[in-house]
């Protein structure tokens, strides 16, 4: 009776959503590429507890990224999901899940050493060499992210490096993600992050490669032709531009803006994955730097994902 018992054991069992979304992740996440960006950073094993298996830890930190945990939150994930443990790689018969405060330890050395921008760079050297090449159209924008503007907190004051912006009628405190999305491909290849009160045009020349035949951007980008040029000199100006002058609207102006639009909607798509799918619509640390980390694997993890069709054709 033990034995049939054991032999039907989750029979019934079909994949999750999750388990299919880890599943794919698997198979197109360029590990290799992205363990050699930490490797020379990473313990090595010596005197003393030897550390967690680098693949292991990459693994559980992109975890994080997915399913927006926090690092204890995290630890507790895996101890209660299979499918977060079978991806990881543990075995709860054989070792511990590692807690909270190694998956911290983690995070501050790629902190400390910028990795998140080499994850990111060496993600987009990767896309490229399988033929998702960046092309000669580029489209700007960004995006707020939100910070805790109470000061109920241990230092009785706000995150210094955060500020407050207006948009529309409504005062947002956090930073700003600015980032550059290929015209044809859609997947990021430049991207910056500033205080949310940063006008959208000043990291302008910092998102374009320099080859870029046309930008496009929303009215933020209107009349910086000079700006464009001081780093894309052959660059066409095709951001959107205001249609109300005078209390008359423009209608061509307004038509024009509209199909420059249909490309520049292309944007949004990687903003949509970053912030609804990662849920990183609010920032869990304090400081810009250790925000930027995240924001880089974030826009990394978020070209794999949009590129997944073209990965596993």
């Amino acid at each position: 009776m033990a034995a049939d018992q054991g032999a039907g054991f989750e029979q019934y069992r079909r994949p999750t959503k999750r388990d299919v979304f880890l599943a794919t992740m698997e198979q197109i996440v360029p590990w290799p590429e992205l363990r050699a960006v930490i490797e020379p950073y990473y313990p090595k094993a010596g005197k003393g507890r030897p550390p967690v298996g680098l693949d292991r830890m990459l693994r559980m930190y992109f975890v994080q990224h997915w399913f927006n945990l926090a690092d204890e939150a995290c630890e507790e994930a895996l101890l209660d999901s299979t499918a977060l443990r079978r991806f990881v790689g543990i075995d709860l018969g054989r070792e511990r899940v590692p807690d909270g405060t190694t998956l911290l330890k983690f995070r501050r050395l790629l902190e400390k050493n910028a990795l998140g921008e080499q994850l990111f760079a060496k993600v987009g050297q990767v896309l490229q060499a399988r033929g998702m090449k960046v092309g000669t159209g580029t489209i700007v924008d960004a995006t707020i992210i939100g910070a805790p503007s109470s000061t109920k907190n241990a230092d009785k004051a706000r995150d210094p490096e955060m500020h407050q912006t207006r948009k529309g009628q409504q005062w947002y405190f956090g930073m700003k993600m600015h980032i550059a999305v290929d015209s044809r491909t859609g997947l990021a290849h430049s991207a910056v992050v500033t205080a949310a009160n940063v006008h959208d045009k000043h990291p302008l020349p910092d998102l374009l490669h320099g080859n870029e035949q046309r930008v496009y951007g929303d009215s933020a980008y209107a009349s910086q032709k000079a700006l464009i040029e001081s780093k894309a000199p052959r660059a066409k100006d095709f951001t959107n531009q205001r249609v109300r002058s005078g209390g008359e609207i423009d209608e061509v102006q307004r038509a024009k803006n509209r199909n420059k639009s249909k490309v520049r909607a292309r944007v949004e798509h990687v903003f949509a994955v970053v912030k609804r799918l990662w849920g990183f619509t609010k920032v869990r640390y304090r400081g810009l730097a250790k925000n930027a980390t995240r924001s880089f694997v974030a826009l990394s993890l978020a070209n794999i994902y949009l590129a997944r069709k073209r990965l596993t054709a």
